[in-house]
């Protein structure tokens, strides 16, 4: 990789992760400090100290503030000519340590200050309307700073529609709030920046972001890649269909679609290239394999925790409504790479090019360890999300330790050394876990305003609006949320993307639908912004995922990102097809053998729809095999659809997936007859 290219990713994944300065030693070890506190802060509250909720979300809130301030310049183009300071890359300038200071002093205000607060609950004083704006504005600033001006621009927005709201037209005219309901609503309760978004971010979020960045740093992410090429590498398409598995297995544990883009698409891409890919192809695949990552469970890009506490589910049942979904866009990608593997012609990695599978368990089995401890914890064991990930960062810890252990043998090293190596390698984790957090916290935080401002009435003028705007048709509906999710999605993360669409637009799908005689679950209304949120992530013009594997793959951005989106469009036609069919999501089905027959038919129908936009199956589809693939798809997501389309019992829906079948088998055997002649022919 050429120093050019190589500047530009390390760029985008900075910014990605929060850490854009070039810090002095002394300055280095201040955040340093800074981030293992908070790491071992946030193991202490999840295991042996009992802190009350709000003075948890308060602290944990500081230290995100602390970190922004002290890594991230105010303008984060280096060419700013005036007041050069506020660019200021090589060191920390006094500003922003003032500035940190005012951040995390507004955050603790709350905590230190609670029982006069709560004592005048809704009639604060002057210094508990200081402490709020300014709590409020650094908010913004440091979300500005970590994200972008997206979310803050939002929650300005909403300020100023909840002052000016009763002087609006009478469309969109509004009660409006004052400022001391304001400051009380947002930042002296737990309604708004200190809600239920920081307070799943400061009890859950961080341990599995910081368990992510453990494993990272301990090499579990080469492991998964080598794992990959090993099983896969060989076969047609063999990089591209390793890049989805690895990217799969990166999705486990990492939150980040750019950093899954980086760490997997770095080896992926430069292969697929090699056996005949397109660079805009390549990078397409890798971006597309990483944005799914998202969807995996058990982190899902930390959403999985807040729409648990948003539906007031446990969070088992969003793992397994998420489940069949997020395995269905994977396989169905999977396949993907198949068919544009056999429209190129291309073939796998000669066996001598790829690692050993024996060797590669034999080196890094241990990864495997965590992982599956984990999935016991939380499946098995059914401990709460919060335990589990602290039990798991304990065992990592061992696992760490074990690691450098057998490294005194294999490399000759000294107990000594392999002590100390696992202790840095552990630090190291803690404060990448905690610039890591930096984003999601904020954004939390500041999504917090927007929810806050909602339970004051607005949320009610927005279900008024949308239903306007939607004349009562659950179809307009639903594509006018998923516009507002990818618009929106271009300027946010996924969570903060997902808990403002969620808390303004979830309710309202629901009610909605309710009002016209249509039911729909409120998991999979959700579910449905959280998807679409995702799919945001290689939207063109400004898919973020999709610059940093254009930059990988020496492609142009805007191409790469059209292209990953056709690829996305699979699991773009999901969150429809699980509105329409709740049965996608395993809403009210426990029966294993329905439980194998809704995953078969579901994965069937996406195949379908692949194909069907590929243009490929088992050899190039005719033009009048289109519809056919089509109507498969649609039989086969949406069984009742037919039925209706019929009027015909609903008893017989599941019957439905046998005609599905039969029309996607009569495509299969028509390229198949097809085929037998080319090949006679080539013979």
């Amino acid at each position: 990789m050429d120093e050019t290219k190589k500047k530009k990713i390390e760029e985008l994944l900075k910014e990605d992760t929060g850490n854009v300065r070039d810090l002095r030693p002394k300055e280095e070890l201040l955040v340093m400090i800074i981030g293992v506190s908070w790491a071992i802060f946030q193991l202490l509250i999840a295991s042996v100290w009992t802190l009350d909720s709000t003075f948890a979300r308060s602290i944990h809130l500081a230290f995100a503030m602390a970190m922004i301030f002290l890594s991230v310049p105010f303008f984060k183009k280096r060419s700013i000519k005036f007041l050069p300071w506020l660019s200021q890359r090589e060191g920390i300038p006094l500003i922003d340590y003032i500035l940190a200071a005012i951040g995390v002093a507004a955050a603790l205000y709350i905590t230190v200050a609670w029982t006069g607060i709560s004592m005048r609950m809704g009639s604060p004083s002057l210094t508990d309307k200081i402490f709020g704006i300014l709590l409020v504005i650094m908010v913004f600033e440091a979300t500005r700073r970590a994200i972008g001006p997206a979310l803050p621009m939002v929650g300005l927005l909403f300020t100023l529609y909840g002052f000016f709201g009763p002087y609006l037209p009478d469309i969109l005219a509004y009660k409006g709030v004052t400022l001391d309901k304001y400051v009380s609503q947002l930042s002296l309760s737990t309604e708004g920046i200190f809600g239920i978004p920081l307070r799943v971010s400061t009890t859950i979020v961080y341990l599995f972001v910081l368990l992510g960045a453990m494993l990272d740093k301990a090499g579990a992410g080469k492991f998964f890649i080598d794992l990959a090429f090993a099983g896969l590498g060989r076969y047609k398409g063999g990089p591209a269909k390793s890049a989805v598995v690895a990217s799969g297995l990166t999705g486990l544990v990492s939150g980040s679609s750019v950093a899954n883009v980086v760490t997997t698409g770095t080896f992926t891409i430069p292969l697929m290239k090699k056996t005949g890919y397109p660079a805009t192809k390549a990078g397409a695949t890798e971006v597309a394999a990483s944005i799914n990552g998202q969807l995996m469970p058990p982190i899902m890009g930390a959403a999985a925790f807040i729409i648990a506490e948003y539906v007031n589910v446990p969070y088992i049942a969003v793992v397994k409504a998420a489940f069949i979904p997020a395995l269905v866009a994977y396989i169905t990608l999977f396949f993907v790479s198949h068919f544009e593997a056999s429209k190129l012609g291309l073939k796998g990695l000669p066996k001598e090019q790829l690692p050993n599978a024996k060797e590669v368990l034999k080196n890094g089995f241990h990864y495997l360890i965590p992982i599956g401890w984990l999935v016991i914890e939380l499946m098995v064991l059914r401990h709460s999300p919060a335990m589990s990930a602290f039990r798991t960062i304990i065992l990592l810890i061992f696992t760490i330790l074990y690691q450098e252990l057998r490294k005194i043998k294999q490399e000759g090293r000294t107990l000594k050394d392999a002590l100390f190596s696992s202790l840095k390698i552990t630090a190291d984790a803690f404060v990448s876990g905690s610039r890591n957090m930096v984003i999601v916290a904020l954004a939390c935080a500041s999504a917090g305003v927007v929810v806050g401002l909602v339970a004051t009435g607005i949320g009610s003028m927005i279900t008024e609006l949308v239903d306007t705007m939607a004349h009562g048709n659950i179809y307009l509906l639903l594509i006018i949320t998923a516009m507002a999710s990818l618009l929106l999605g271009m300027g946010l993360p996924t969570t903060a993307n997902y808990i403002v669409m969620a808390s303004l637009t979830a309710p309202v799908i629901v009610t909605i639908a309710q009002n016209y005689g249509f039911f729909v679950p409120l998991m999979a209304a959700h579910l449905f912004c959280f998807y679409f949120g995702i799919i945001a992530d290689d939207t063109p013009p400004v898919g973020l995922a999709a610059y940093a594997a254009a930059a990988l793959a020496d492609a142009d951005p805007i191409p790469t990102a059209v292209q990953g989106f056709i690829y996305d469009m699979r699991t773009a036609i999901l969150p429809f097809m699980f509105v329409f069919n709740p049965d996608i999501i395993l809403y009210h089905i426990t029966s294993w053998p329905k439980i194998i027959m809704i995953f078969a038919m579901t994965l069937m129908g996406s195949l379908a729809f692949a194909s069907a936009l590929q243009g490929w199956l088992i050899t190039r589809n005719k033009w009048y095999e289109i519809p056919f693939l089509l109507l498969a798809s649609w039989i086969l997501f949406y069984p009742g659809g037919i039925l209706h389309t019929l009027h015909l019992e609903e008893g017989l829906k599941y019957y439905m997936y046998l005609l599905g079948l039969l029309v996607f088998g009569l495509v299969y055997l028509s390229q198949k007859l097809r085929i037998k002649p080319q090949q006679m022919a080539t013979a």
